[in-house]
């Protein structure tokens, strides 16, 4: 017998089974109304969960008002959102998936246009042309994200306090909606990044200073998120794995960072990186496929916890050699599954695992079953 690809075989996270080892990203698209998802969203979901991933991610939602990126964020801050994310999970369940959600505060990236208005700070512009005005933004300290950028209020102990709250809140509204997996947000410059990052956090307290202190919030809050959310079910954590080359967070950060998160049962890192206004000479190799790959090598190897491996793997051979030299657990798609939501089951069919076309929904694999036994393909 054939042994099947790794990239097909069930992976078993506490006491979830994945069918197979292929995540969808989270990856907002700025079309919620009021928090609330839409049409769009019911759309969006529905086709990538059908393509046949084992788990599918809803895009990260805002754990309060403040934390919107820009005003058509997915948000879960209140408890009205339940019924949206219960549609959502109950849409990913009926094609055979689990589901997933990412909770996330934008920090001093928030009280933006979407990216197609030009991604730039809200302002007078915006409320003439939609009615969307700015609020004011929070992040670790006042450092504006860059040139032309509000400054952030530099949060108090007391708001800390309070945020802490809204993710505890957030993270029982997330189980409640039926979610198998929960992730909270630590990467691309947004709120938790720019605690961890000593180019965006320049406090002097307890959260502020030396590494240790720059990683207490966001491990009090995955903390948190593991108290909160069931044991028998799993808890991932998002990072930038480094800001840039020889700038910010490094590597050997992210290593520590992890090693802490394990020992408080966090079950994977999904390491990408970036998020950070750089100097030139500082920003990122080029986006070559599997850029980001030796980050969740590094930190799988050096602090033995599972990993996520994201960015431009598109090739089904190479995502299971990913997995075949032991670099990730977990293969994660984004735009190429934008660009072509069926990748999951397609790769099923050509790596010879699934000669029946389960991996297809029955409304049409049947179809598509008939017409390539009688071209001949």
């Amino acid at each position: 017998m054939t042994e099947l690809p790794l990239l097909f075989t069930p992976l078993q996270l506490r006491d979830l089974e994945l069918k197979n080892r292929i995540m969808v990203s989270p990856m907002a698209t700025y079309s919620a109304q009021e928090g609330r998802a839409t049409d769009w969203h019911t759309a969006h979901i529905g086709k990538l969960a059908a393509g046949g991933a084992g788990l599918v991610f809803v895009e990260q939602s805002s754990v309060n008002t403040q934390g919107r990126i820009t005003h058509g964020c997915l948000g879960i801050w209140d408890d009205a959102h339940i019924a949206d994310h219960a549609a959502l999970a109950a849409l990913i369940h009926s094609f055979n998936a689990k589901a997933a959600i990412q909770i996330a505060h934008g920090g001093r990236k928030g009280s933006s246009q979407r990216p197609w208005e030009g991604g730039n700070p809200l302002g007078e512009a915006d409320i003439k042309a939609r009615g969307e005005g700015p609020w004011q933004i929070a992040a670790s300290s006042g450092i504006p994200f860059d040139d032309g950028w509000p400054a952030p209020q530099m949060m108090t102990s007391e708001q800390i306090d309070a945020l802490v709250d809204d993710y505890r809140q957030a993270f029982r509204r997330a189980r409640a909606a039926g979610y198998d997996v929960i992730e909270l947000h630590c990467a691309h410059g947004y709120l938790m990044h720019s605690f961890l990052s000593p180019l965006a956090n320049n406090r002097n307290d307890e959260y502020g200073g030396s590494r240790e202190n720059r990683m207490r919030l966001p491990l009090r809050i995955a903390a948190i998120m593991r108290e909160e959310w069931p044991s028998h079910l799993p808890a991932f954590v998002r990072i930038s794995s480094v800001d840039g080359v020889d700038i910010g967070w490094s590597i050997e950060d992210s290593i520590a960072f992890a090693a802490e998160l394990k020992a408080i049962g966090i079950d994977m890192v999904d390491c990408s990186s970036g998020g950070m206004k750089l100097p030139r000479g500082n920003s990122l190799v080029s986006r070559t496929p599997g850029f980001q790959v030796p980050f969740a090598e590094r930190i799988q190897k050096e602090v033995g916890m599972p990993t996520v491996a994201v960015g431009l793997i598109r090739e089904p051979d190479y995502a299971e050699a990913i997995l075949r030299d032991g670099k990730a657990t977990l293969i994660a798609l984004g735009r190429e599954l934008l660009w072509n939501p069926n990748w999951p089951a397609q790769t099923a069919l050509a790596l010879g695992c699934d000669p029946e076309w389960t991996s297809w929904p029955e409304q049409y694999g049947w179809w598509l079953k008939r017409r390539v036994a009688q071209q001949g393909r």
